[in-house]
């Protein structure tokens, strides 16, 4: 079953109309440009997703529609996290409800919870369910880290915790995660500069928003690695490096949603409280994605 999981999970954005509404048909046509252009495996309401500006209502209609367009083309890895618990059992439970192959569960936000509060949280909900859960992990953001001791427990003490997606960039992490809690557990890099390492170190794929923009390059990192091609996979990732850094000079998404309204992908909308980067800045991603060939300097 783990196999089906490896490669490039595209974590996609969540577009707005210009009311702030869900612009559906978008995200429709974005799913099937990702499976057609090489992603692994889709996954929404991450991050990159925006899923704190959703309500749950919406969070539970993004779920259901992305697995009805999926349509088991490839795996899908639904957020449902929270940084409350019963929201969490309940997106959980939804997201097993309406065919999810799996379930990405976010460390909670602001609680800064112990080391036994996040083990009890993370217990009771892969408990609820039968789908593989795996743990998001991304300290930045959420204020506290996930220890490997920790992940090691829920591991041997639930059968259907089948790895985690690290945002973390104290990579010493990874290495005691796959040290720890098992060489077979299935360890992401969440940090797009950190891709190929991760791969290096056996890791099972990314996460990476970079592959909004460039899916087949961010496939292919994982598609050379497992060909044994370490130098053309090292070559990608030195050519995307300028743009992965590009998409986190402010916080993610908001670099990446006024990149793909250049592309003209989506309309450029985040939700308050987030914002789109000044036009100084939007003109340096422009810049960035010229170089990429994935619009013109002059606009």
């Amino acid at each position: 079953m783990a196999e089906k999981f490896h490669g490039s999970i595209v974590p996609m954005v969540t577009p707005f109309q210009e009311d702030g509404s869900f612009d559906e048909n978008t995200y429709r046509t974005l799913i099937d440009w990702q499976i057609e252009s090489g992603s692994h495996g889709i996954s929404c309401a991450g991050t990159t997703g925006e899923p704190s500006s959703l309500t749950i209502e919406e969070r539970e209609y993004l779920l259901e529609v992305t697995v009805n367009q999926v349509k088991g083309r490839v795996p899908t890895v639904l957020g449902s996290g929270s940084t409350n618990h019963a929201e969490t059992m309940r997106l959980t439970k939804f997201a097993e409800k309406i065919g999810a192959d799996a379930a990405l569960v976010i460390v909670p936000y602001y609680n800064k919870p112990s080391q036994e509060g996040l083990y009890r949280h993370f217990r009771e909900v892969a408990d609820s369910v039968d789908i593989p859960i795996v743990i998001y992990n991304i300290p930045g953001r959420t204020g506290v880290n996930m220890e490997p001791s920790t992940m090691a427990r829920l591991r041997r003490d639930c059968s259907n915790i089948i790895g985690v997606k690290e945002s973390n960039k104290n990579f010493e992490q990874v290495s005691h995660v796959l040290h720890q809690v098992g060489r077979d557990f299935l360890v992401y890099s969440g940090i797009e500069l950190l891709c190929y390492p991760m791969l290096a170190l056996g890791g099972a794929g990314h996460v990476s928003a970079t592959a909004n923009l460039l899916p087949r390059e961010v496939a292919d990192i994982y598609n050379f690695v497992e060909q044994g091609k370490w130098k053309e996979a090292i070559d990608l990732h030195y050519y995307l490096l300028e743009l992965n850094e590009a998409l986190f000079w402010e916080t993610n998404p908001g670099p990446l949603k006024a990149c793909m309204g250049m592309t003209g992908q989506i309309k450029p909308i985040v939700r308050s409280p987030m914002a789109l980067p000044s036009e100084k800045m939007q003109e340096d991603l422009r810049a960035v994605l010229a170089k990429y060939n994935l619009v013109s300097v002059q606009g």
